[in-house]
């Protein structure tokens, strides 16, 4: 500590501001008093603060704040365990700071200084603690990119983290011409600086690299000369003979230079500390001198106050001790350089990080480089009797898709009048820290990579079209941001089954089925209305004109009141299908107006042949017969049924509804069902059936091209298909089969199922990519990447209702980008309640479009955001 400078604030908020307290590179800690506070039985520690307040060159730049406010919000997300509550944030145009309450604390590096390495226990606990915070972060390959030496603060019960972000963990932080921020990391890692993106994984490495600190005082690879050091890290391997001997395995595999060979955070955890940091932190941790510099620091801190609170000036000198003690401000500036530890915030010469900046050749800007941020809307979860008072951990189910057809979205639909947003809460207020975790590609505004692993932040950085044809854009690409705050958060109780379907009623309604019952929440306000427990294991949801719910159960049909959730008809399935005893329904495969349409077996006992005179009479045998239906869900009656091929190992055969003409529907049935004879007979093309609307008699069966059983495939209202074969995306003439045209993919790439609407096709693709082609020619408009890792399975293309936005739903994130041009508007990521010894969430994200809103679904929550 040392006393406060002439420039120095002397008041933050609510609080008298009384010493400097340590400094880093994008930030001053002030100690502060809190005097307006109730009186504890001490007196005075429960009211005093550590103030984190941006330095005023920084501050001045939008890049450093908008980074700034939302590592903020990481902490504020992450808080409890062993991450500070924050109890105040100020991110206004005049102040930019946040403040929690004072623990008596010193930093790993302010340890080592005053007591050498520490033992192996106390190495144990450290890490044990990092882990379990680090492994909520990585449940959703999230990256906290906040390890430095001067950022783990060792405290008298555990280890605490005081940085969220690249920002606060930044060993040297300055303003660029043209409003841009450059940030120098501390420690890096193999692959940063090869310059590629950090990973869950790089916070192991960097985990590796402090524990090892903290074991002999040393840091393995990073010491030395920037140059030099970045070329042990990239290619040498670390000397760790001074490492005890039971962690040295651990450290080492932390610092394998492949990140795929790195243990997970949950699995250092667990190695280090099996019963828990907490656990084996019970009765005392750390070494005699660093207890002993603690607990002169509480004492000076406690003295410091009470001066303060007497009266005296808070800037003069208050003894003076080598951690934690108020010394007299140096005559030299506030920003003149200092010499520090690994990852501290001084201005000179650091010879023990690396400087990101001056390894090797420059390397190009790699534009809208993804990174995490995390954000806290108001949640609503139910009836308020409802709440559990601890929101438990999410599961990791996957909810069923919805049984909707794959049309096109009309080009100028009625969108209705939004529902209210939410009443802007003061910007001093304590944030809520419930349930999110937003992801933001370049942190709300243009965070670039360049070589190695210096960041620049800038308010206009720009982004280079995937394709390297970039359609006109009238306002100027831009890189995407925060999502916008959510109109209300609903999360499905831990105590009802996960939800099986989920689907909007007349844009008034979302109504969810599970295992026990359906349920509806309104979409105005997203409280929920009702529940009815008969119409639990729905497999679709509808809607029947504006008078009725329809849902399609396991074994009846059902009408319900959208007011009450009341059942006003319902109709078995044995008893509304003619000459269909039994009868044995699949999903519903889609709807048009009030008519829709599904698949249905039931089996028919075939007598067996008169046997020939002397033979013995055979025996009957059943056999499956398969339908086709339409049914009317107003008037409540069938309206047609065609035979179609019965499924797999006599099962009811599941199709697809492909496209939803004037006269007639097209459908394909699901390769998983196919029988090997199918898929011989149609020499391994998806084979495409045409129905008349109105009788339902077959009128084709085609193959095209070389469209596969497993091709990603939808058509039109005017006579197109448009489907995938190989890594390209091809537009066919239904049913004649003539080519119309071919959009190349990128290599290795399978084109997932596109999205017409309006004059273009929305497309997607294993790749992570999203774009745009024109639905007559195949012209290219645009096409970007989500940013997500490529692989798995492509994104799911929603178009808003205006068909302004494209929100694309995948594995690990939801990204929204502009219609007209692609520019990447925002992404979000939901981490709901994770618990550090909970089941990691796997749900993919799921996207439901209405009005001026789009319903985002992960598993149990939903959020509702406003969309154009």
């Amino acid at each position: 500590m040392e006393a406060l400078r002439q420039d120095d604030p002397r008041r933050l908020g609510p609080y008298t501001v009384l010493a400097r307290f340590r400094e880093t590179a994008s930030a001053v800690q002030y100690l502060a008093h809190d005097a307006s506070a109730a009186d504890t039985p001490d007196g005075t520690a429960d009211r005093t603060v550590v103030i984190t307040a941006a330095r005023p060159e920084l501050a001045a730049l939008p890049a450093f704040r908008r980074r700034f406010e939302a590592e903020a919000r990481t902490a504020d997300r992450l808080a409890g365990g062993w991450v500070q509550p924050q109890l105040a944030t100020r991110t206004d145009d005049a102040e930019l700071w946040t403040a929690v309450a004072y623990v008596p604390a010193l930093t790993l590096a302010e340890a080592i200084d005053a007591a050498g390495p520490l033992p192996e226990r106390a190495v144990r606990i450290l890490g044990a603690g990092i882990t379990e915070t680090l492994s909520r972060v990585h449940a959703t390959g999230a990256v906290l990119e906040g390890l430095a030496p001067r950022t783990v603060l060792l405290a008298g019960d555990g280890p605490r983290l005081t940085a969220f972000g690249p920002l606060g963990a930044a060993a040297d932080a300055e303003a660029r011409s043209g409003g841009q921020l450059s940030v120098r990391l501390g420690y890096l890692t193999p692959e940063q600086v090869e310059g590629e993106t950090a990973g869950p994984a790089s916070d192991l490495f960097v985990l590796g690299l402090l524990l090892a600190y903290a074991a002999t005082g040393t840091t393995p690879l990073a010491d030395g000369p920037a140059k030099e050091a970045a070329e042990r890290i990239a290619h040498a391997e670390p000397e760790l003979g001074a490492v005890p001997e039971d962690l040295r395995g651990l450290i080492a595999r932390c610092l394998a230079k492949d990140p795929a060979e790195r243990p997970s955070s949950g699995t250092v955890a667990a190695e280090l500390a099996l019963e828990g940091a907490a656990g084996l932190a019970r009765g005392g941790w750390l070494p005699p001198q660093v207890s002993k510099t603690l607990a002169e620091q509480e004492s000076r801190v406690r003295e410091l106050v009470s001066r303060g609170a007497a009266g005296e000036p808070a800037d003069s000198p208050v003894g003076t001790a080598p951690h934690g003690s108020l010394t007299e401000p140096a005559d030299a500036p506030p920003d003149s350089p200092a010499t520090g530890a690994p990852g501290d915030g001084g201005r000179g010469e650091d010879t023990r990080t690396t400087r990101i900046g001056s390894v090797g050749s420059p390397r190009a800007p790699e534009p809208d480089r993804p990174t995490t941020q995390l954000s806290i809307p108001r949640e609503r979860t139910g009836p308020p009797d409802r709440l559990p008072a601890v929101l438990p951990p999410v599961a990791p189910l996957v909810p069923r898709p919805l049984p909707a057809p794959a049309v096109a979205v009309p080009a100028s639909p009625v969108t209705p009048t939004p529902p209210p947003a939410p009443a802007p809460s003061s910007p001093s207020a304590t944030l809520d820290r419930r349930t999110l975790l937003f992801g933001a590609a370049a942190g709300a505004a243009g965070l670039i990579v360049g070589g190695g692993g210096v960041f620049a932040l800038g308010s206009d950085a720009s982004d280079a079209s995937d394709d390297g044809k970039p359609a006109p854009s009238p306002s100027g690409p831009t890189v995407a941001g925060l999502p916008p705050q959510p109109r209300w958060v609903y999360r499905h109780p831990e105590a009802e089954p996960a939800p099986l379907t989920a689907a909007l009623w007349r844009d008034r309604l979302l109504v969810l089925t599970d295992e026990t019952q359906a349920s509806a929440v309104d979409l105005r306000t997203g409280h929920r209305l009702w529940e009815c427990p008969d119409a639990a294991k729905g497999q679709a949801v509808l809607a029947a004109g504006d008078a009725f719910c329809f849902v399609a159960g396991p074994s009846e049909f059902l009408w319900l009141s959208p007011k009450d959730g009341t059942v006003a008809h319902r109709v078995a399935y044995e008893n509304q299908f003619e000459g269909a005893p039994f009868l044995t329904v699949s999903d519903v495969i889609g709807q048009s107006g009030p008519a829709i349409w599904f698949t249905g077996s039931h089996k028919v006992t075939v007598k067996a042949k008169k046997p020939k005179k002397g033979k013995k009479p055979g025996k009957d045998t059943q056999v499956v017969t398969s339908f086709l239906f339409a049914y009317d869900i107003v008037r409540r009656e069938e309206l047609w049924r065609a035979p179609v091929p019965t499924g797999r190992e006599s099962t009811t055969p599941a199709y697809q509804l492909i496209a939803v003409r004037p006269d007639d529907i097209v459908v394909r049935q699901k390769s998983a069902t196919l029988t090997p004879g199918d898929v011989k007979a149609a020499k391994g093309k998806a084979v495409f059936r045409g129905f008349d609307r109105r009788s339902g008699k077959l009128l084709w069966t085609k193959s095209f091209g070389t469209v596969g059983p497993d091709g990603a495939a939808v058509g039109d209202d005017q006579g197109l298909l448009y489907a995938a074969a190989g890594d390209a995306l091809q537009s066919f003439e239904m049913p004649a089969g003539k080519p119309k045209w071919t959009l190349n993919g990128t290599p290795g790439s399978v084109f997932g199922t596109p999205v017409p609407a309006g004059n273009l096709l929305h497309t997607t693709s294993r790749n992570q990519e999203v774009g745009a082609v024109e639905r007559e020619s195949g012209k290219l408009r645009w096409r970007r990447s989500t940013e997500a890792v490529p692989g798995g399975w492509a994104p799911v293309v929603t178009v808003s209702s205006s068909g302004s936005t494209v929100l694309a739903a995948g594995a690990a994130q939801v990204t929204a980008f502009a219609a007209a041009d692609g520019r990447r508007l925002w992404k979000f990521q939901d981490i709901g309640v994770q618990d550090p010894k909970g089941a990691t969430v796997t749900a993919p994200y799921r996207v439901l479009a209405f009005g001026k809103s789009a319903v985002v679904q992960r598993e149990r929550m939903f959020y509702a955001f406003p969309v154009k």
